[in-house]
C-alpha cells in the first residue's frame, strides 16, 4: 500500500487521463499516438478480484483504432511482495478486458523505480512462464519543469515533474511559475492541481512553500467572489427598482431569472435595456 504523498502521483493521471500521452516519450515508450483516454477503475474501494485500493485504470484508444488498457499504481518503497501483485493484476485485466495491457509505476524515490523497473519472471526455469515488463516513471525520465511556456503548456506534468523532484535547485522556480499559471485558470481546473501538489509534498519541507503560494490564489478568489456577489445583488435590486418605476411587470419566470442571474456583465446589459424597453420581453428575449 502506498503513502498519500505517492498516490497522488498517479492520482494525476485519474485527474488528467491524457498525462500518459504526454510522459510516454519522456519515458521512451513507444506506442501509436493515443487519441482517447477513459478511466475505467478511480482505485475508490475494492475492483473485482483485485482489491487494487489506491491504482488507477484507463483505456486507451490509438490513432490506428486499437485500445489497450493502462494499470498505474505509485510505489514509494521496495517492497518484494509487490511484483507478484502487480503480475496478477496485469494477468486478470487482460483476461477480463480481453485488451492488451500495460503497467506503468511512478516513483518519486529513484532507488525505487530503479527496483520497480527490473523484469519480473515467475518460476526458476528457463524460459519464465510469465515475464513482467513495467514502465516506470521516476525523476531521472521526468524532468523538473520551470519554464514558464512549457508549465502553461502542461500544468499537470509540471505538478507532477515538481512532486518528482521536491529538494531539487530550482523547486522553488518551478512551484512560483506553477503557481502564477494556476492562478490563471478556472477554479474547477485549477483547484484539483492545487490539492494533488500540496498531497504530494506535503511530508517535505518544500510543501509549506507551495502552502504559502497557493494560499494567495485562495484569498484572491474569495475577494474576487466576494466582490461579485456583493455587485451581482446591487444590480438585481437596482433592476428590480427600476422595472418598478417604469411600471414594467415581471411574470414568475422572469423575476426568477433576474434574482437567480449571477453574472454582473448579463445583469448590466439588462440595465441598460431596461432604461428605454418597453416591455419586459425587450430585456430577456435574446437571453
Amino acid at each position: 500500500m502506498s503513502s498519500p504523498p505517492a498516490e497522488s502521483l498517479h492520482r494525476l493521471f485519474r485527474h488528467d487521463p491524457g498525462l500518459f500521452a504526454r510522459v510516454a516519450p519522456l519515458l521512451g515508450i513507444a506506442v501509436p499516438a493515443i487519441t482517447e483516454a477513459t478511466v475505467l477503475f478511480s482505485g475508490v474501494g475494492n475492483w473485482g478480484s483485485l482489491a487494487c485500493r489506491g491504482s488507477t485504470l484507463l483505456q486507451l484508444e490509438t490513432a490506428g483504432q486499437e485500445s489497450f488498457l493502462l494499470l498505474i499504481e505509485a510505489q514509494d518503497r521496495q517492497d518484494r511482495r509487490r511484483p507478484a501483485h502487480w503480475a496478477h493484476h496485469v494477468a486478470y485485466l487482460w483476461t477480463e478486458y480481453r485488451l492488451p495491457t500495460a503497467l506503468l509505476i511512478v516513483c518519486s524515490d529513484q532507488d525505487t523505480a530503479r527496483w520497480a523497473g527490473q523484469p519480473v519472471a515467475s518460476g526458476p526455469v528457463q524460459p519464465p512462464a510469465l515475464a513482467l515488463h513495467p514502465f516506470v516513471a521516476g525523476p531521472d525520465n521526468l524532468p523538473l519543469i520551470t519554464d514558464l511556456d512549457e508549465v502553461r503548456a502542461d500544468p499537470t506534468l509540471t505538478a507532477l515533474s515538481a512532486i518528482m523532484h521536491p529538494a531539487v535547485q530550482g523547486i522553488g522556480t518551478a512551484l512560483d511559475t506553477l503557481s502564477t499559471v494556476l492562478r490563471e485558470l478556472p477554479e474547477v481546473d485549477a483547484n484539483p492541481l492545487i490539492a494533488l501538489t500540496a498531497q504530494g509534498l506535503h511530508t517535505h519541507p518544500t510543501g509549506i512553500v507551495w502552502k504559502h503560494l497557493v494560499s494567495t490564489i485562495v484569498l484572491e478568489r474569495e475577494r474576487e467572489k466576494d466582490h461579485v456577489e456583493r455587485i451581482t445583488k446591487f444590480r438585481t435590486e437596482h433592476l428590480l427598482l427600476l422595472l418598478g418605476e417604469r411600471g414594467l411587470v415581471l411574470s414568475e419566470a422572469a423575476r426568477k431569472q433576474v434574482t437567480d442571474c449571477q453574472d454582473p456583465e448579463t445583469q448590466l446589459r439588462w440595465l441598460l435595456r431596461a432604461v428605454t424597453a418597453s416591455s419586459t420581453e425587450e430585456i430577456f428575449d435574446d437571453e
